[in-house]
């Protein structure tokens, strides 16, 4: 798939970026679990795309440890019926193992996500055939406590080049999978595609994160995206 040198490219472009504290651990999927991410676009990420859901980077429990955005152990092995050997970051937070498929800790955004795909589509055929999930940075940094820090909160020396690429690769995956609407998870996604892609791109919108740091999402999730989703126009 040609996606796939667009994010060889983009990990390699990442992966000479430095970081400086409070972030003292950064982890790259795309690297150590580039083998179910890889598995995750050849099943699923076929263009055209209806709507692509865009997230803002991996979190602990889900992409960093099966490699698959909001990918929350159970539903990706179980649901999605992907599972490949995970490695393991050079530098690796002893708070934040990567266990891969092992992993025993449950990812509350993708279990969320993901949990709503598979109850509202039922099979992931039926969900994939008109949408697909990816996010804006690949990487996930983290500070000595383990806990996480998100790509906006990075001072621009360090933000500016993490941008810059990440930029470029969202309007190859775009041109990819050429989208009606793009629906940033999340405020920040939406920000960032709409700098990214201006007005070339597609109608932009967005969606509630799921993020158990929401107390909107804690009210329930599922509902108040699916009433964004059909005010915008998607068909439930």
């Amino acid at each position: 798939m040609k996606v796939f040198s667009v994010l060889d490219d983009l990990s390699s472009r990442l992966d000479k970026l430095k970081f400086a504290a409070p972030v003292t651990h950064v982890y790259n999927p795309l690297v150590y679990a580039i083998k179910p991410h890889r598995q995750y676009w050849q099943r699923y990420g076929k263009g055209p795309k209806e709507a692509v859901f865009l997230g803002m980077n991996p979190g602990p429990w889900g992409m960093a440890q099966t490699g698959v955005p909001f990918g929350e152990v159970g539903l990706v092995r179980d649901w999605m019926g992907i599972e490949a050997p995970v490695g393991h970051p050079p530098h690796e937070h002893p708070k934040r193992p990567v266990d891969g498929f092992n992993c025993t800790r449950s990812e509350v955004s993708g279990k969320r996500l993901w949990g709503w795909a598979a109850e509202r589509f039922g099979s992931p055929g039926n969900f994939f055939d008109r949408f697909f999930v990816i996010n804006y940075c690949p990487l996930m940094f983290m500070e000595e406590s383990g806990k996480n820090r998100t790509p906006d909160k990075l001072p621009l020396a360090e933000r500016a080049p993490l941008i810059e690429a990440c930029d470029e690769a969202l309007r190859e995956v775009v041109r990819e999978l050429s989208p009606r609407i793009l629906i940033g998870v999340g405020k920040f996604a939406a920000k960032q595609a709409a700098l990214a892609l201006g007005s070339t791109g597609p109608r932009i919108e967005s969606i509630l994160h799921p993020s158990p740091a929401s107390p909107m999402a804690n009210r329930g999730w599922a509902p108040l995206a699916e009433k964004q989703l059909i005010e915008m126009g998607i068909n439930i």
